[in-house]
C-alpha cells in the first residue's frame, strides 16, 4: 500500500511539473519546454525545465515565434498578438521617453559582398587634354583594384541600399600609378540593376562619380558589371570594370 501510495504521489508531482512549465515555440519549428523570465522588445530569455539551476539562456525575439503559458495562454510574438496575459516578467524599456529611430530592433542583417574589380577608363574633353599635358597620360588606360560592398538593409520587395568603397589603380600599362578612391552610396533592384552616387578622390581632384550596373549569378559567385562617369574639368572619365565576389559577414 505505501509503495502505490508512493507511485501515485509521484506521478501527482510530475504532472504538476509538466503542467507548470512553458512551451516556446521558433520560427523554424523546435518546440522547448522552458520557464519564460523575462520578454524584451528585441530578446526573450528563459531557463531549461530539465536544467532549473543551469545558465539564462537568451534567443533574438524575432527567432520565436510563440510562447506558452504554463497557465495556458499564449503569446504570438511574430505577430506580436497575445491570447492571454503572460505569466513572464513585463518587457523592460531600453530607454524612457518617446521612442525615436534607433530604439527598435534591427530589421535587417548587414551582407557584404566584397571582391577584385579590373577594367578600362576613358578620358574625354578637358579631362584628356590635362592629363595628356601634365603626365603624358594616354587616354585610355586601365584599372585595377577591389571593391568593398555592404547592403544596409533589404526591402520585402528585394529593393537593397548599398554602401560600396571601390579603391583603383590606373595607368599601370602607362608606367603610372593613379589611385583613386570612390564612396558611393546606391540602391539595387529586385532584378539586380543598380545605381550609385558619391564621391570620387583622384589625382584629377575630387568630383561626384556616378554609377550604373547589375549582376550575374552562378554557382553560388556574383559577376558584377559596372559603368561609371566622373564629370568635371571639361570633359569625363568613363570607366567599365567587372569582377567578382561572394557573400560574407
Amino acid at each position: 500500500m505505501t509503495r502505490l501510495f508512493t507511485v501515485l504521489f509521484s506521478l501527482l508531482l510530475l504532472s504538476l511539473s509538466a503542467r507548470a512549465q512553458d512551451v516556446l515555440t521558433k520560427t523554424n519549428g523546435d518546440e522547448l519546454n522552458v520557464k519564460v523570465l523575462e520578454i524584451t522588445p528585441t530578446e526573450v530569455r528563459y531557463k531549461r525545465t530539465d536544467n532549473p539551476d543551469g545558465p539564462l539562456i537568451t534567443v533574438r525575439r524575432s527567432d520565436v515565434f510563440m510562447v506558452r503559458y504554463a497557465n495556458g495562454t499564449k503569446e504570438v510574438l511574430g505577430t506580436g498578438v497575445s491570447t492571454g496575459p503572460p505569466s513572464a516578467k513585463p518587457a523592460t524599456p531600453y530607454t524612457t521617453g518617446p521612442t525615436v529611430p534607433g530604439d527598435e530592433a534591427p530589421a535587417f542583417e548587414e551582407i557584404h559582398l566584397n571582391g577584385p574589380r579590373i577594367g578600362v577608363t576613358v578620358l574625354t574633353g578637358g579631362v584628356a587634354t590635362r592629363a595628356d599635358r601634365e603626365l603624358s597620360l594616354n587616354p585610355f588606360l586601365t584599372q585595377f583594384g577591389w571593391q568593398f560592398e555592404t547592403r544596409i538593409f533589404r526591402m520585402p520587395n528585394g529593393t537593397a541600399g548599398l554602401l560600396e568603397i571601390v579603391p583603383l589603380i590606373g595607368g599601370l600599362e602607362q608606367g603610372k600609378f593613379l589611385p583613386s578612391l570612390s564612396a558611393l552610396i546606391g540602391i539595387r533592384g529586385p532584378k539586380g540593376l543598380e545605381f550609385g552616387l558619391g564621391p570620387n578622390v583622384s589625382p584629377a581632384g575630387a568630383h561626384i562619380a556616378l554609377a550604373v550596373g547589375t549582376s550575374f549569378r552562378s554557382n553560388g559567385i556574383n559577376f558584377p558589371v559596372n559603368l561609371a562617369v566622373v564629370p568635371g574639368d571639361g570633359g569625363a572619365r568613363f570607366s567599365l570594370l567587372f569582377g567578382f565576389n561572394s557573400r560574407t559577414r
